[in-house]
């Protein structure tokens, strides 16, 4: 199809919460709700039509083992398209995945720059392994190689503790998130337990991911500073095999991990009606596939978010919390076509009927 002719979306177009179209159409790789000139070789697309799909957690260029090649992290961006994922932030992942910019037919990417943890406080060559005394100079560094946001491991086993602890003083958050804020960027962190929280949010930062340690007293401090989360529900999941793993060396640890677990669903929904800004992320590149953003919407909805917001949390209001347009007038044409109406079931979001990137028709 070349640029001059004309895609026409059919059906309903959910171009936002309460802004419902019948059609739009693609001219020159945007958005118009303008019928254009009759001339135009035009191809129809029918069902219902959403903003590209948002993975706010995931890891282009990264596996269980650590980075991996281009083509290997091709093959994770183009699960994620086809999965209608069609904008994505890689929450750190320690290969240059600069190039993906240059290809058309790949989703657009938010790095992260590398994960930056304590020293053997993380998985094997995943991130800058650094004392705290460094941390601010590392955040600075990655925060001129990234995409505006910045990546900090909060927590994780301490193997004298025997259990979750958090990796870094309050005085050496303060000066990174105050780094990072000087430069431009956005910071988010891991955090799987409860006693990072505090001070993380305290010393200003923006997000965290999985945030399964929230509690009552943590969750009126996120809400009250307008802190998001990206829970990672699909990778929450996984948390009862990892602890039977670490049982026999690691009880204490496996015991909270299991409690982090069992409460997933209600510390979610306590974020959410807390107004707390809840956005979907898949936690994809290390253990688990690509192309899950659709279960992740899912498990949102099983969490008691209710369908309308859960859709904001993977489409328009993730694209504004990102900074990035959804389907106005005259934004860039990516969006995903359904069978059938998502905000009947979620579960339609799991299989595309077509996938429009950059105006193109890619599936």
């Amino acid at each position: 199809m070349s640029l001059r002719a004309m895609l026409h979306i059919k059906g309903r177009v959910l171009a936002g919460p309460e802004d419902v179209r019948d059609e739009l159409w693609v001219v020159d790789g945007h958005v118009t709700y303008e019928r254009p000139p009759a001339a135009l070789p035009e191809t129809v697309l029918e069902g219902w039509a959403l903003p590209g799909l948002v993975d706010a957690h995931c890891h282009v260029g990264l596996d269980a083992h650590g980075p991996v090649d281009d083509f290997t992290s091709e093959k994770q961006a183009l699960t994620d398209r086809e999965a209608g994922a069609l904008l994505l932030r890689d929450a750190g992942s320690p290969s240059d995945t600069s190039w993906v910019d240059d290809r058309m037919d790949l989703p657009r990417l938010i790095r992260a720059g590398r994960h930056i943890a304590r020293t053997r406080r993380y998985i094997r060559n995943y991130a800058h392994e650094i004392e705290p005394g460094d941390l601010a100079a590392y955040v600075r560094r990655e925060a001129r190689r990234g995409d505006g946001w910045v990546k900090l491991v909060g927590d994780w086993i301490d193997r004298e503790e025997g259990d979750l602890t958090a990796c870094w003083p309050r005085w050496a958050i303060d000066e990174a998130i105050a780094a990072a804020h000087e430069e431009g960027a956005r910071v988010t962190a891991h955090c799987f337990a409860e006693d990072s929280l505090y001070d993380l949010v305290e010393a200003g930062i923006d997000c965290i991911e999985h945030a399964t340690g929230l509690t009552e007293d943590t969750i009126p401090l996120f809400a009250e500073r307008g802190v998001a989360i990206v829970p990672t529900l699909v990778n929450i999941a996984t948390f009862p095999a990892l602890a039977d793993g670490g049982q026999a060396k690691f009880p204490r640890w496996a015991d909270h991990m299991r409690r982090l677990h069992e409460r997933r669903y209600e510390t979610v929904r306590a974020a959410w009606d807390a107004g707390i800004p809840v956005f979907t992320g898949t936690d994809a590149g290390g253990s688990l596939e690509h192309g899950l953003v659709g279960q992740e919407v899912a498990e949102l909805v099983e969490a008691g978010i209710p369908v309308r917001d859960a859709l904001s949390a993977a489409t328009w209001g993730a694209r504004s919390w990102l900074g990035r347009p959804a389907l106005a007038e005259g934004d860039p044409a990516d969006l995903v076509v359904y069978p059938a109406d998502p905000r009947d079931d979620v579960g339609v979001l799991m299989a595309p009927r077509h996938v429009v990137l950059r105006g193109r028709v890619v599936r």
